[in-house]
């Protein structure tokens, strides 16, 4: 009588959230339409909110915003 080997469960793969953006208060994102695909725009605004400074898409800026070393603008649940 033949008897069928054991075979292992397969492990699951580890679920790895998406990075995401941390959180500030200088921060201005917009979404923008682009043939049938909605992109959206990130631009700082600090230290005085008054000019814009340019990141690009979401996926530019996650570093950039990550790094940010400036003290007091990311919200508290952030730091």
């Amino acid at each position: 009588m033949a008897f069928a080997e054991p075979t292992a469960a397969p492990l699951p793969e580890p679920l790895l959230a998406a990075p995401r953006i941390r959180r500030c208060t200088f921060r201005r994102v917009t979404a923008v339409e682009r043939s049938r695909e909605r992109t959206f725009e990130v631009d700082c605004l600090f230290p005085d909110r008054a000019l814009p400074m340019p990141l690009g898409d979401l996926e530019t800026a996650l570093p950039i915003c990550n790094a940010c070393a400036a003290a007091g603008i990311f919200r508290a649940d952030e730091d």
